[in-house]
């Protein structure tokens, strides 16, 4: 084990070295080790209906062009709804 001597250190001063140490360790920690949110995939109708007001045929064209990602699971086609979010881009008049 090592020893570690603190000379013309006062108690306070040391306090105040290890507080703003562990302040610093906690920040770093925070910053790495945000809670995700889970992914949130919807429906090709969902697309559709609720988020681009749409028929479900053009959110198959977007799809095979290439500007939508679909996914799949047991025969369900599921889009994750950041992706179409972020598909939509702004225009400038």
């Amino acid at each position: 084990m090592e020893t570690v001597q603190f000379i013309s250190t006062s108690p306070t001063a040391l306090v105040n070295l290890i507080d703003e140490a562990v302040k610093k360790r906690l920040d770093d920690l925070k910053k790495d080790f945000q809670p995700k949110e889970p992914t949130k995939y919807v429906t090709r109708n969902y697309v559709a209906d609720e988020m681009l007001h749409c028929d479900v045929s053009t959110v198959h064209n977007l799809t095979v062009k290439g500007i939508l990602t679909k996914y799949a699971i047991g025969g369900r086609v599921l889009y994750i709804r950041t992706e179409v979010e972020k598909a939509i881009v702004k225009l400038n008049k």
